[in-house]
């Protein structure tokens, strides 16, 4: 009997894949267990659809990251942060601080857990900072930190 998946199952295969099953098996663990479905020409069908339509909301997808990482890459954000003598730091710029300045400086919500900083930033100048905003797009999103009060 053909089955088509609808969750992944571990010796079986992955959802959406349409596989070959013995009728005992099928009957008695996959179908009532809704791990999946008998593979009819309806059932194929309604796959055939469903994986166009993903297919076309992941493109959606990433025609909006590009489009958030030109947005992105057009303007700096910059941050203050309190400066002693010497130009020495107290404390340092994390990724909330800088979600926190590009809504209010950009106008837009970036996540700060896209944001792929390494160490916080911990002296005033310019930093380049990856955000992922993809699996296939990453923007650079420019920080000036500048001493501040």
């Amino acid at each position: 009997m053909e089955v088509i998946l609808l969750e992944d199952v571990k010796s079986l295969g992955k959802k959406g894949q349409i596989v070959k099953v013995n009728d005992g098996y099928a009957r008695n663990y996959v179908l009532p267990k809704k791990l999946g479905v008998e593979a009819t020409a309806k059932n194929k069908n309604d796959l055939k659809l469903q994986q166009a339509n993903e297919v076309k909301k992941q493109q959606e997808l990433l025609e909006e990251a590009k489009a958030l990482k030109v947005k992105i890459e057009e303007k700096p954000v910059t941050v203050s942060i309190k400066a002693g003598e010497g130009g020495r730091t107290f404390g340092s710029v994390s990724t909330k601080e800088i979600a926190a300045a590009a809504v209010a400086q950009l106008g837009f919500e970036i996540d700060k857990k896209k944001m792929q900083l390494t160490d916080p930033i911990k002296a005033l100048g310019n930093y380049i900072v990856p955000v992922k905003l993809h699996k296939e797009v990453t923007a650079e999103l420019t920080v000036k930190v500048m001493e501040g009060k």
